[in-house]
C-alpha cells in the first residue's frame, strides 16, 4: 500500500480517538494519555540509543519518564525540580555500582538523562498547558499550529521546493517548505484563535504561530539527527505510514513548552 495512503488511514483511525480523549476525557483521561505516549516515546528512544544488553538503563529511563508526568500532574514546580535532581543523582550512582572493569564509559548515563528530559520532561508540559484557563482549547491550538504548518510545508515544498534546508540531516526539507510551514502555522493559529480563543489578541496568535513553528521545525531536525546517529530510518513502526511515536512528536516536543511559557509569561 502507498505510504501516503497509509498515513491518511492511520490518521483517520487515531485522530478521532485523540480528539475524544482531549475534549471529553477530563484532566485524568488526558493525563493517562500523556503518560502512555511518553512511555511509548521513551521506549522508542531507548531502543534507538541503547544496546539490547542495556536492560537496566532502559528500565531506569522508563521509570523516571513515568514519574515526571506524575509530578507535573500532582506536584509542584519545586517537587519537579527535586525529582529531576534525584533522578540525575540516582542514574549516576547506579552506574557507579555496576563498574566492574576499567572501562569508564559514561555514555549510557548521558543517554538516559538526555532521554528523560527530551521525551518526558518536554512533553509533560502538555499537562500544565491543559490545566490553565481554556486548557482544552489551548491543546487544540497547539495541534492546529503543528498540523496546519505540517500540511503547508508538505504541499509548498512539494510544489515549489528547490533549495535544500539541511541535506545532511533531512534530504527532503526545503527552504520553501519551511516558509510555507511558518505561513501555514501563523494563519492556522490566527483563524483558530479568532473563532475559539477570542481573548487571544491576533498579534499573539501570529507571534506564537511563527516562533513556535520555527522551533517545531528545529525539533523535527533534531529528531532526524537522533535517528541518523542511531542508523535508523524511523524511530519505530507503531504508526503505519508515519513511523513511530517520536516521528509524530518531534515538532511537538519543542512547540509545547514554547506555547506554555509564552502563555504563562505574556498572556496570563
Amino acid at each position: 500500500m502507498n505510504s501516503h495512503i497509509k498515513r491518511w488511514l492511520t490518521a483517520i483511525v487515531v485522530v478521532p480517538v485523540l480528539f475524544a480523549v482531549i475534549a471529553w476525557g477530563g484532566e485524568t483521561g488526558f493525563f493517562a494519555l500523556i503518560v502512555a505516549v511518553i512511555l511509548l516515546g521513551i521506549h522508542e528512544y531507548s531502543n534507538m540509543v541503547l544496546d539490547a544488553s542495556q536492560v537496566n538503563e532502559k528500565i531506569q529511563a522508563l521509570v523516571i519518564s513515568a514519574l515526571i508526568p506524575v509530578v507535573f500532574f500532582l506536584g509542584s514546580p519545586e517537587m519537579l525540580t527535586g525529582l529531576l535532581c534525584a533522578a540525575m543523582l540516582t542514574v549516576f550512582i547506579l552506574y557507579l555500582a555496576r563498574i566492574k572493569k576499567e572501562n569508564f564509559d559514561l555514555t549510557p548515563v548521558m543517554k538516559i538523562i538526555f532521554g528523560v528530559f527530551y521525551v518526558s520532561f518536554l512533553l509533560s508540559h502538555l499537562i500544565w498547558l491543559r490545566r490553565g484557563e481554556s486548557g482544552v482549547l489551548w491543546i487544540f491550538f497547539v495541534i492546529v499550529l503543528a498540523f496546519s504548518g505540517d500540511v503547508a510545508a508538505y504541499y509548498v515544498g512539494r510544489t515549489w521546493g528547490r533549495r535544500k534546508l539541511m541535506p545532511l540531516v533531512s534530504a527532503g526539507k526545503t527552504v520553501e517548505g519551511v516558509l510555507g510551514l511558518v505561513a501555514g502555522s501563523a494563519l492556522g493559529c490566527l483563524i483558530f484563535s479568532w473563532f475559539f480563543l477570542p481573548q487571544l489578541f491576533p498579534w499573539h496568535a501570529i507571534v506564537l504561530g511563527v516562533f513556535a513553528s520555527v522551533l517545531g521545525q528545529l525539533g523535527d531536525l533534531c529528531e532526524s539527527v537522533l535517528k541518523r546517529a542511531a542508523g535508523v530510518k524511523d524511530s519505530g513502526s507503531l504508526l503505519p505510514g508515519h513511523g513511530g511515536i517520536l516521528d509524530r512528536l518531534d515538532c511537538l516536543l519543542f512547540i509545547v513548552p514554547c506555547v506554555h511559557y509564552y502563555r504563562y509569561y505574556f498572556i496570563s
